[in-house]
C-alpha cells in the first residue's frame, strides 16, 4: 500500500483492509472478502454516483443561497456507501451531519435532508420507518444514543436468537476529530462493560475541522477499543468493497450478541468542512492532489470497465443523476416556511399546559407584528 495510507501507524500493527486498489484491481484477504457479484458491484457504483451529486447539488444549492449551510462528504463515499449497504432493514444507524450516503442508503429521499440546511425543519424522515436516526449536529453525542438503543436491543431480546430476520444491531457514525469528546469515549466503555451489539464506525477524514488528525492522537484511532475491551479494525474508507466486507462482518458479530467492535475508515475529506471553511487556510494543495488520485468512485468505475461493463451503464446512470439532482434542485426551492408555532406541539406527544401557555405567548407575539388587515 502507498505509504500515505499508512503514516500514522509506523508500527503496522492496524494494516488496512483493502480488497479494490486505486488501480481498479481486486486484491484478496485473509480475512475479509466481498461475496457480491458484478451486478452488486455496479449497484454500490450507482449509490456512489448518486451520493456525490446529492453532494454537488446541495453544494451548488448553498452557493446559490437557497441553503445556509452544507457539510460536505465529497471523498468519504466508499466509506458512507459500503457500511450503509451492510446494514439490514431491522438495524439502526445514527449518523452525524455529514452521513449523506448513508441515508441514501437507508431509503431516505434525499430531499428531505435539505430542509435542515435550508433552515425549515428539524428533519424531515421517520427514524424508525428508515432505521436511521436525524442528524446529530453535536459531536459525539450520537454514540451515547447509539449504545443506549443497542442496549435496548440485549434487553428486548432482538440479538442472539439465530434469526437473520429478527437479531439487530447498531451503528454509530462519527468522524476522527470526535474520538476527543467524552461523549465517545463513555459510549466505548458503556458499550464494552454491558456487551452492547453495536459498531462503532470512524470516517477518520484527516481533518476535524482544521485540525489533523496528528493533533488528535499519536497513533491510529483504532487501537482505542483495545483500551476499552473490544476490537478495533481499519481499513481503506476509499474501497467500497473493502468497507462493505468490514462492516458486514462487525454487524453479524454485534447481532451474534459478540459485542461491540470499533471500525476506522482511513479516508480523506476531499473538499471544505462545510461550506464556511476555507481548508486552503490549513493544507497543502499537493497533498489533496495525491488523494484525488485514490478516489473511491473511479476506482470502482476502473474495475467495472475492466469486467466488459458497457458505456450504455455509465450513460444510463448519468441520465438518473441527473434527474435526482433537478429533483434536488426543485424540492429545495419549494419548501415551504415553518409555522413556528407547530414547534411547540412537536416536543412531548401529548403536550403540558407549559407549552401550551408557551405557545400562546409566542401566537399572540407574532399576531402583534403584522400589519393590520394583513392575513396570517
Amino acid at each position: 500500500m502507498p505509504d500515505a495510507y499508512v503514516a500514522d501507524d509506523p508500527a503496522g500493527a492496524f494494516p488496512l483492509v483493502q480488497l479494490l486498489t486505486p488501480e481498479g484491481e481486486r486484491v484478496p484477504h485473509a480475512d475479509f472478502a466481498y461475496d457480491g457479484d458484478d451486478d452488486s458491484i455496479r449497484g454500490l457504483y450507482r449509490d456512489l454516483v448518486l451520493s456525490r451529486r446529492i453532494d454537488f447539488e446541495a453544494h451548488a444549492l448553498q452557493r446559490h443561497g437557497e441553503l445556509g449551510l452544507w457539510a460536505p462528504a465529497l471523498g468519504q463515499e466508499a466509506a458512507q456507501i459500503g457500511s450503509g449497504r451492510a446494514l439490514r432493514p431491522q438495524d439502526f444507524a445514527f449518523p452525524t451531519y455529514r452521513e449523506h450516503g448513508v441515508a441514501l442508503c437507508r431509503g431516505v429521499d434525499p430531499a428531505l435532508l435539505l430542509g435542515l440546511f435550508r433552515g425549515v425543519e428539524l428533519g424531515g424522515w421517520d427514524p424508525a420507518e428508515q432505521g436511521f436516526a436525524l442528524y446529530s449536529i453535536v459531536i459525539g453525542a450520537q454514540t451515547l444514543h447509539a449504545t443506549g438503543y443497542a442496549m435496548g436491543l440485549t434487553l428486548d431480546g432482538e440479538v442472539g436468537r439465530n434469526d437473520p430476520e429478527r437479531d439487530a444491531a447498531v451503528i454509530a457514525y462519527f468522524g476522527d476529530g470526535a474520538t476527543s469528546q467524552g461523549d465517545v469515549n463513555e459510549a466505548f466503555d458503556w458499550a464494552a462493560v454491558f456487551n452492547a451489539p453495536v459498531v462503532f464506525f470512524c470516517q477518520n477524514n484527516q481533518y476535524a475541522i482544521s485540525a489533523s488528525t496528528d493533533r488528535n492522537t499519536r497513533g491510529p484511532i483504532a487501537q482505542r477499543a483495545g483500551g476499552f475491551g473490544f476490537s478495533g479494525i481499519r481499513v481503506d474508507g476509499n474501497d467500497v468493497l473493502a468497507c462493505h466486507a468490514v462492516t458486514t462482518a462487525a454487524m453479524e458479530k454485534a447481532r451474534n450478541g459478540e459485542g461491540p467492535s470499533l471500525i476506522e475508515a482511513y479516508t480523506y475529506r476531499m473538499g471544505a468542512h462545510t461550506t464556511s471553511d476555507d481548508p486552503s487556510r490549513y493544507r497543502d494543495s499537493a497533498e489533496v492532489e495525491t488523494w484525488k488520485l485514490k478516489d473511491p468512485i473511479e476506482r470502482v468505475k476502473r474495475y467495472l470497465l475492466l469486467q466488459g461493463t458497457p458505456q450504455s451503464f455509465f450513460d444510463d446512470l448519468d441520465t438518473e443523476a441527473d434527474e435526482l439532482g433537478k429533483h434536488l434542485r426543485e424540492t429545495c426551492k419549494s419548501l415551504p416556511d415553518p409555522d413556528l408555532a407547530a414547534l411547540f406541539d412537536h416536543v412531548y406527544v401529548d403536550g403540558s399546559p407549559e407549552l401550551m401557555e408557551q405557545k400562546a405567548q409566542y401566537v399572540a407575539y407574532r399576531d402583534s407584528l403584522e400589519p393590520e388587515g394583513s392575513e396570517s
